[in-house]
């Protein structure tokens, strides 16, 4: 068995009690923190870390339920401007878009999720440098440096995920067009 196995299946054998171990002592710091080494070294090595200059670790957690506006007191609203704020991305979406906006000079390479409990989900955010040499000579990583606001852009794999991208064909015909070109398409065919 290899190493990567080995910490995989360990990690999937003892997850409970880490999980709870490490939730602890997580909600003590803050919503966004850089580590230096991966607590889950599979995931973060399958999904393109190397451990050397220009690649980041950062641990990002995120509120979980639904994303509310503060109660609405009075006065008239329009009908799009409910409490309940309809999202269409995932936490690991979210987290990812947080730690970008934390790290302006880095891009998002990949993200993985680490733990969670009634109250918050932690997920790790590979960041890689642009300007980092070691990261622009690495083959698999200077694709993902030169394309700027991976996160913000809906690049990552979380959100190409949440977009409805992990699926083509029959069955996902309207997922690669616009937004609003689908809406209006739409309207037309029934008016």
């Amino acid at each position: 068995m290899g190493l990567y196995k080995a910490i995989r299946e360990t990690w999937q054998e003892n997850r409970s009690q880490l999980n709870k171990e490490h939730t602890l002592a997580w909600r003590q710091e803050p919503a966004t923190i850089r580590v230096h080494r991966p607590t889950r070294l599979d995931r973060a090595r399958a999904l393109g870390y190397k451990a050397k200059q220009g690649f980041l670790i950062i641990r990002q957690r995120v509120d979980s339920g639904g994303r509310q506006r503060p109660k609405i007191r009075s006065g008239r609203r329009t009908k799009t401007f409910r409490q309940f704020k309809i999202l269409d991305m995932n936490y690991q979406a979210v987290a990812e878009r947080r730690a970008a906006e934390r790290y302006v000079n880095c891009e998002v390479l990949n993200s993985y999720q680490v733990g969670t409990d009634s109250k918050h989900f932690w997920f790790e955010v590979i960041l890689i440098d642009r300007a980092a040499p070691q990261v622009m000579g690495d083959r698999n990583a200077s694709g993902a440096a030169r394309q700027i606001g991976r996160a913000a852009r809906g690049l990552t794999s979380a959100n190409r995920k949440s977009r409805g991208l992990r699926h083509s064909g029959k069955g996902a015909e309207g997922a690669r067009e616009a937004r609003k070109t689908r809406n209006h398409n739409h309207q037309k065919r029934f008016h």
